[in-house]
């Protein structure tokens, strides 16, 4: 269970530094552990932090303990000035200009150290006053909480280098009375030096004035040795607990590289944070408990800092001022930050271009290029997701080929997308004027709108990839809601070009390194794979056949191909063959293969068969393919074929399977020549 935010670590923290300077470190050891309070010694110590009514008795009672002196809260409200009063407020206090003054404001002051009671004034004169303090119903009274209170009230006319105040308390709470009320005195202001007796000799406002220097010294080289950005915001809204004694902080700090606002908070409901950011960055009013402070420095201003009281409660003096010097050393720090992340940011880009070029170059195909596109462009461009997309010329439309997004199930969702010019208006724009574009899911096409809110996406920069006047594809880089950049045609599309130019020279080299590919494993006249890739794929459906099937070889052989050669010309040859290469490729199954292994012999793969049999019915299926005559320059030539059947055998290599179908070949051709 969480603590209730009952009392400030004003308190909790100079109870600590009391026991510490009284009976050292083991004695604040001893004092947590009997007052089973589950926090570090630094915990409690912290200002921004605020604890439970409970833990603050339970800490008074063990202190009084540890030390064995039934006085002891008395003694640490008193020594408040040394060890636990902060050093803001003295300084508040001492522009009062008297304790007159002061306590007719200190129903102001203790609300920021607890709000389980209230103070009220009496009556305040020029050397006496009446306080009434009550606890609230509910919180059992304690002794020792009301032995401290008379400890601090007599700290007030320290404050003014006079000698602590006398105490009365005849009526207490813990006795039935409705409330506490003590009767203060202390002696009046001496205008003449020598006639200041009991006065300390070293002037607390000095003292105030030194630790509060320190403090911000501290305040600096604690901000500034921050290793990241949470941290620093964290530690931000601790240092301004030492500025300003408050309940709660809020800080609001501009994301530096887009997207939501960074927000660090204490003291506040989680569910009322989001609208105070709102109202914080918005430069509206949040009433009259809040002290606003702008987060800015000469560079950029990068939020605002905000100390918040309770309903009903108000600040005290100028602590705006006071607050303002730590949000100073705060924007210089986050200045400080943001410049080293820079830093590392463009060298992080430079490092990943770098290895985009090493990976590029050795990708071996397209896929591998686009997957290497994606995976660098998160990093180089700063975006949450990206994509390429090529353009399919054949079919004239924009296919997904890969992505990257923080959700891996719609990278699966991407990969079946598709986009046609005539049912998307950008598309077809960026075909015409090849230019990138910046994209909003609100107000895309109906098409787009659908696919970018499937992916999660709200904003969007296309950069097409074009070689020359050849259009490639396009990359993408995406963010979701709230993560987008101010700036998106900026360094944004500068740093995407530069993955966009690397990408196009890769996809230029991998397609003129398939073509290389095809035209040395494919026949230049029908696209048939020739005799290396034929060869190379029966040597893989040989590996890959399964121990109850059978792989299978047609060898073909066409008649009469040397008459129409001499008849008709070389040009009707290649008409012929190609011809029968489409007739050979709609005749077998779509795991076959069909190759041209020379002239006018062609050969199949026929992998899966589960007999002899089913061989000779696909063979017959092939020589029923030449019934019908061909058409070459307008006249019906009859073209037969002979073809030979051979089936693996165990032992067999790729090439005995080969030659025995092409003996089989010539032992038919010779048959029907008989």
């Amino acid at each position: 269970m969480a603590e209730a935010r009952e009392t400030s670590g004003a308190t909790t923290g100079g109870v600590l530094r009391y026991v510490r300077s009284t009976a050292g470190e083991s004695a604040v050891a001893d004092l947590i552990r009997q007052a089973d309070v589950p926090a570090s010694a630094a915990e409690l110590d912290d200002q921004s932090r605020w604890w439970s009514y409970d833990t603050r008795i339970r800490l008074f009672a063990a202190a009084t303990a540890v030390l064995g002196d039934p006085d002891a809260m008395f003694k640490v409200g008193a020594a408040a000035l040394q060890t636990g009063l902060a050093h803001s407020l003295v300084i508040l206090l001492r522009t009062m200009g008297s304790p007159r003054q002061v306590f007719g404001k200190l129903p102001r002051a203790v609300q920021k150290f607890s709000t389980t009671s209230t103070m009220e004034v009496l009556e305040a004169g020029g050397t006496s006053a009446t306080i009434r303090y009550r606890l609230h119903d509910g919180y059992p009274h304690s002794r020792l909480d009301c032995r401290y209170t008379q400890g601090l009230l007599s700290t007030v006319p320290v404050i003014f280098s006079l000698p602590p105040a006398d105490i009365v308390h005849e009526e207490c709470q813990s006795d039935g009375f409705d409330a506490c009320v003590y009767q203060v005195a202390w002696a009046r202001r001496s205008r003449l030096p020598w006639r200041r007796r009991g006065t300390p000799t070293v002037d607390p406002e000095l003292h105030a004035l030194r630790g509060q220097l320190q403090i911000l010294q501290s305040a600096a080289t604690d901000l500034v040795a921050s290793d990241d950005l949470d941290t620093m915001l964290r530690r931000i809204v601790t240092r301004a607990a030492q500025a300003v004694l408050a309940p709660s902080y809020l800080l609001a700090v501009e994301a530096p590289w887009g997207g939501p606002a960074l927000v660090h908070s204490a003291g506040l409901p989680e569910d009322v944070v989001p609208g105070l950011v709102t109202t914080l960055l918005a430069g509206e009013d949040l009433g009259a408990g809040a002290v606003v402070v702008p987060v800015a420095s000469a560079r950029r201003a990068h939020g605002r800092l905000a100390a918040l009281y309770r309903p009903g409660d108000e600040p005290m003096g100028d602590e705006a001022a006071m607050l303002a010097a730590y949000a100073g050393h705060a924007a210089a720090a986050l200045d400080l930050i943001i410049a080293l992340e820079e830093v590392r940011l463009e060298a992080s880009r430079a490092g990943a271009l770098l290895s985009l070029a090493h990976q590029l170059a050795a990708a071996p195909d397209v896929d591998a290029i686009c997957t290497v596109v994606v995976d660098a462009l998160p990093v180089v461009v700063g975006c949450s997701s990206a994509s390429v997309m090529l353009w399919d010329p054949a079919e004239g439309q924009l296919r997904a080929h890969a992505s990257v997004n923080p959700d891996p199930g719609l990278e699966a969702v991407f990969a079946e997308a598709a986009l046609r010019p005539e049912d998307t208006p950008e598309l077809m724009e960026m075909l015409s004027a090849r230019e990138p574009l910046v994209l909003e899911s609100a107000s895309s096409s109906p098409v787009l709108r659908d696919l970018l809110a499937l992916m999660g996406v709200s904003d969007v920069v296309v950069l097409p990839l074009v070689a020359g006047d050849v259009f490639l594809g396009v990359a993408t880089a995406s963010w979701g809601t709230g993560e987008t950049h101010d700036e998106l045609t900026g360094d944004v599309l500068d740093r995407l070009r530069g993955v966009g130019d690397q990408a196009t020279s890769a996809l230029q080299r991998a397609r003129l390194l398939e073509t290389v590919r095809h035209q040395a494993t494919h026949d230049a006249l029908t696209g048939l794979p020739n005799r290396v890739l034929f060869l190379d794929r029966l040597v893989e459906e040989l590996a890959a056949a399964d121990p109850g099937t059978l792989v299978s070889v047609l060898f073909c052989d066409l008649d009469r191909f040397k008459q129409v050669n001499d008849t008709m010309g070389h040009a009707a040859g290649d008409e012929l063959l190609r011809q029968v290469s489409a007739r050979l490729r709609a005749a077998i199954r779509p795991g076959d293969t069909v190759g041209r292994l020379s002239g006018d012999e062609f050969a199949i793969i026929l992998p899966g068969l589960d007999d002899a049999d089913a061989a000779r019915s696909l063979a017959d299926r092939v020589l029923h393919c030449f019934d019908e005559p061909f058409r070459l320059d307008g006249r019906a030539i009859a073209v037969g074929t002979s073809v030979g059947i051979a089936v693996h055998r165990p032992g067999a290599g790729a090439e005995d399977l080969l030659r025995e179908a092409d003996a089989a070949m010539y032992r038919h051709k010779q048959q029907a020549s008989t």
